[in-house]
């Protein structure tokens, strides 16, 4: 469908709250669609999250499959509307940036393993174990669906929040 513009922090929308997409419908289908052309035009993402395009629904894309952190251990291309972590298991720490947040990288420790159940483009319902850096990018969308960035999961600013290089 269309490339979106990212918002960038401190955009109100992405300290939203996201509601639940209640019918999937041509405009939730189109929904699904600009977020995945938005993560691919990017080159470099791994995910895009609703809220990050302006539409505060619980949608979100994450695909790790072509990163050298996540091509040994992915579910390729997921869809997740209405997405919940069920279980999380073990703790990782890893830099994380974001495309609302262009300028900086963090430190952001979270499971290393969740259990996550969604709709996915079809309505069918799944749930699904991620693990590694594929359970780090679900994370990190299903909090843009809560109203967290990454700067809200660092332990310190001052320590934990670093200028991208350029």
């Amino acid at each position: 469908m269309a490339v979106r513009e990212i918002l960038l922090y401190p955009d109100p929308i992405l300290k939203k709250k996201c509601e639940p997409l209640l019918r999937l419908d041509a405009e939730a289908d189109a929904l699904v669609q600009d977020l995945i052309d938005t993560m691919e035009a990017a080159g470099h993402s791994v995910g895009v999250a609703a809220p990050q395009i302006g539409a505060c629904w619980r949608a979100a894309v994450v695909d790790v499959s072509k990163s050298k952190l996540g091509r040994d251990e992915n579910h390729g291309l997921l869809v997740m509307i209405n997405p919940e972590i069920l279980e999380k298991h073990g703790e990782k720490t890893m830099r994380e940036g974001c495309m609302s947040i262009p300028d900086y990288t963090g430190n952001v420790t979270r499971a290393d393993s969740v259990l996550v159940q969604f709709l996915d483009r079809q309505g069918r319902e799944r749930v699904i174990r991620c693990n590694g850096f594929e359970a780090v990018a679900v994370q990190h969308e299903i909090d843009h669906l809560d109203g967290y960035l990454f700067l809200d999961r660092v332990s310190s600013l001052k320590t934990d929040v670093f200028r991208r290089k350029t």
